[in-house]
């Protein structure tokens, strides 16, 4: 027997189940699991089995559904149970509650009520992906799912072309090779990783530029949680000459001002240090 009965003080505790692999749940979550209260998850079968896996007893308790269409009833049921001294433990199909999965709402109700909010962390696809992408991990963006739509889903990337860091989507199987095409046309031909099946049996993970990727992935699709991870813009280096020549260009009908703020945006550079340069110029023509 894996887990442990504690006493546990009112309040939710969030869960993080296995995103494929059962034995990836931590012990503090059997434990939290087999001592709460009241049980509450995005799909009561999924948790209903995982706890059966790990020997987890329900002992009379039932498992309440909350997901996306549960609507305020259900979460004014849980966060009664709550204010009445109780502990709640709230799952998610897999992964992480709130990442891309239902929650935000139930902790930002029961926080703003007062009660104690906690969390027994665990599995992320979004962090695993990440881990394995060989993309730089220093600063990172999850942006979910993107739009169904080629118009809405490219409008969607330029707002996040910009971002330093890498960027992580989750994408299904049957969009994926579209999402990936459209990556390469609105981010440029960037490094790219593509992470599916996570801790499974086929467990993938493709690394290649993103165009490279579309067209694999257009060739001979695939099957399964998918995971897409791309790579920040790249700086380009801008030489001395080209900044003077491009400010000498703008400063024929603008004011120093104007003119640095154009040249600056056109390179994505500081726009005081191209006015400094600017400035000097000016003084010496």
């Amino acid at each position: 027997m894996n887990h442990q009965n504690v006493i546990l003080a009112p309040g939710l505790y969030f869960v993080a189940t296995p995103i494929g692999t059962a034995r990836d749940i931590t012990l503090r979550a059997l434990d939290v699991l087999a001592s709460a209260d009241v049980l509450a998850a995005e799909d009561t079968r999924s948790l209903r089995k995982l706890m059966e896996i790990h020997g987890v007893p329900l002992g009379g308790r039932r498992i309440i559904a909350y997901h996306d269409h549960s609507g305020a009833g259900a979460r004014a049921k849980l966060l009664e149970a709550v204010a009445e001294g109780k502990s709640v433990a709230y799952a998610s199909e897999a992964g992480m509650p709130l990442i891309a999965d239902p929650g935000f709402d139930l902790s930002r109700a029961a926080a703003e009520a007062g009660h104690t909010v906690t969390c027994a962390p665990g599995a992320s696809a979004a962090a695993t992906a990440l881990t394995l992408a060989g993309l730089p991990t220093d600063a990172f963006f999850f942006a979910g799912f993107l739009p169904n739509a080629s118009g809405a889903r490219r409008k969607r990337l330029e707002e996040l072309r910009e971002i330093p860091g890498t960027l992580i989507f989750y994408e299904s199987p049957k969009r994926v090779a579209a999402s990936v095409a459209d990556m390469a046309a609105v981010l440029g031909n960037r490094p790219a990783a593509m992470c599916r099946e996570l801790t499974k049996k086929f467990e993938e993970v493709r690394r290649a530029p993103l165009a490279d990727l579309a067209a694999a992935l257009e060739e001979h699709p695939v099957k399964g949680e998918i995971v897409l991870l791309v790579d920040r813009a790249q700086e380009t280096e801008v030489s001395e000459g080209d900044l003077e020549s491009d400010l000498q260009a703008a400063l024929k009908d603008n004011s120093v001002k104007d003119a640095a703020g154009i040249v600056a945006e056109m390179h994505g550079l500081p726009r005081r240090k191209i006015y400094q340069l600017a400035l000097q110029m000016a003084k010496g023509s």
